[in-house]
């Protein structure tokens, strides 16, 4: 097989150790939850460092044959589950330094280093080429992870996915279980191997196969010189004593993305929207209000027309005038002064929605919906956003537009097996630690370890709220069937799980009683070609968390 191959050195990046001030910062993510204690980490510079530094960990597991102490890869550090940042982690290998975005002219492509972040791609692929990745719109998220996984954002509706561009990954690997190499994978490479293992990182999860080190992209969209910017919000005290104005709006959301581009809609709304993004956020009630952000073209002359058309359309039975979305709603920011849709370049549009919230401890779910809400899913919805028992202004469910460009590709052509959605949904809670209890004058997660109950009330709210939603399909968002009905049953207007928001919890029997594992969740009949990837490249299982592809023969 021919494969690009680079001689590594000796150097493995910057070690750093127990002990260093570096330390405590370096071995955790963003989400404060987990913090893993690490032998070392990594801090790596180059794809020789990376291949050194692996190198390294393998020689000294030679006859360990379980690899206990896991090697880890972090990019952005924003996985949401403890994949990288686990108990039983040794090594963390961090690529944040590697993080270029350039145009390679030998490649002819876009290259984009797997420790760049969306606003760095952002910056450095619109300001001297005037293309954009169409990926998401948290600033500090990695590209290593995101790409993997499948990336989406704002534009997405307008021009698919992040990996729907992918041409070519760098990835340093274990073929034989104890050496790395380095590998370039491209869409047309001439081997099955390579193909299948570039196909693997168009939505197969990142920590699985290797090390990615670069992507490279062609054929990237340009995005519009301005957008229409708007964000809205409307009172829970307004809402939380008249459930279906609540389930109204919410419903009218989602019939409008399922209803798109069909009679279903009326004649002022068959217009082509795939330009409109919109993210709902169905907040707590104790945040006070839910909102509406919403970007739209704005060189299209009719975007303000669609606009409005749009919001009449899905508060015709609201009954409840909007207001400014003036308090910070999970990821984003107070947007105060955008009530009045505004104009703005793109770049700098991208810039106001770029957020990620404050570092603190999270707990997150997905799904993805072919249809609107039932209405059994909207009472829970109601129920458990105005819980009594619990009061967070920080929980929320966001509700994304979806679609569009999207579902141009089949199932297989990428392992993004969701091509026939309309929404896709994230549950959030966010929590701090907030109190001293082992008395040692300060807040941090050691009182956490001492007191689970501090986590414990966050934790079941979203786990019931996630349960009850999806209550006739075993607790989880199962896979839309072919065939219209299962059992006199009507189907499910769902369509698994999305990996880039991992949720352990789809492998307790507790939360999950569907039959249906998280791999089936979110690869669907993709992953047995993941397996045999996996198999390929990795067949020791030297890269692996608690929900990533196995190799057939572990």
């Amino acid at each position: 097989m021919a494969t690009y191959q680079i001689s590594a050195g000796t150097e493995s990046g910057t070690e750093v150790v127990p002990g260093d001030a570096r330390y405590e910062a370096l071995r955790r993510g963003f989400n404060q939850r987990f913090i893993a204690t690490p032998d070392y980490v990594s801090v790596i510079g180059s794809t020789g460092e990376a291949v050194a530094a692996l190198n390294k960990y393998l020689a000294d597991h030679r006859s360990d044959e379980s690899l206990s102490r896991r090697i880890t890869v972090r990019s952005g550090g924003h996985c949401y589950e403890n994949f990288v940042c686990g108990e039983d982690v040794g090594v963390i290998l961090d690529l944040g330094q590697m993080d270029r975005a350039y145009l390679d002219q030998e490649m002819g492509a876009y290259c984009v280093e797997s420790g760049a972040t969306n606003w760095h791609v952002a910056t450095h692929l619109y300001a001297p080429f005037g293309v954009a990745l169409p990926g998401g719109s948290c600033y500090s998220v990695g590209a290593g992870g995101h790409v993997s996984g499948g990336g989406y954002g704002l534009l997405s509706r307008q021009h698919g996915l992040t990996v729907d561009y992918l041409y070519a990954v760098e990835v340093v690997v274990v073929r034989d279980g104890q050496h790395a190499e380095v590998v370039v994978a491209r869409r047309d490479s001439p081997e099955r191997e390579l193909r299948d293992l570039w196909w693997a990182h168009t939505g197969g999860g990142g920590g699985n196969f290797g090390v990615v080190t670069r992507y490279w992209f062609k054929g990237l969209p340009k995005p519009p010189s301005q957008v229409l910017l708007h964000a809205i919000a409307w009172p829970w005290d307004k809402l939380k004593g008249q459930p279906e104005r609540f389930k109204s709006l919410v419903r009218n959301y989602g019939l409008f993305f399922e209803y798109e581009n069909t009679p279903r809609l009326p004649e002022s709304l068959r217009a082509d929207y795939t330009d409109m993004f919109t993210l709902l956020k169905l907040n707590h009630r104790a945040n006070g209000k839910i909102g509406l952000i919403t970007q739209l073209d704005a060189t299209r002359p009719d975007s303000v027309q669609r606009l409005n058309a749009f919001l009449d359309w899905i508060t015709q039975d609201l009954g409840v005038d909007p207001t400014p979305l003036d308090r910070r709603m999970g990821e984003h920011a107070p947007m105060g002064g955008l009530h009045v849709p505004t104009r703005l370049p793109w770049l700098t549009a991208t810039q106001t929605l770029n957020g990620s919230g404050d570092n603190q401890c999270g707990k997150y779910k997905s799904a993805y919906m072919t249809r609107g809400f039932t209405e059994k899913q909207l009472d829970a919805l109601f129920s458990h956003l105005t819980r009594a028992d619990y009061d967070n202004p920080q929980a929320l469910l966001q509700v994304d537009s979806y679609g569009g460009a999207i579902n141009l590709p089949d199932s297989a052509d990428t392992a993004v097996y969701q091509r026939s959605s309309v929404l896709k949904l994230q549950y959030q809670t966010y929590w701090s630690w907030k109190r001293d209890v082992n008395k040692d004058g300060v807040a941090d997660q050691h009182d956490a370890d001492v007191d689970p109950s501090i986590a414990a009330p966050h934790l079941r709210w979203i786990r019931e709220f996630y349960r009850d939603v999806y209550a006739d399909t075993g607790g989880v968002p199962v896979l839309a069937p072919d065939s219209a009905a299962v059992e006199d049953r009507p189907a499910p207007v769902t369509d698994g799980c999305y990996i880039n928001y991992p949720d352990t919890d789809l492998d307790d029997p507790e939360w999950n009683t569907s039959g249906e594992p998280s791999h089936r969740l979110y690869y669907g009949d993709n992953y047995t070609r993941l397996q045999e990837v996996k198999e390929y490249w990795d067949p020791r299982n030297v890269f692996r968390h608690a929900q990533s592809i196995q190799p057939f023969t572990r």
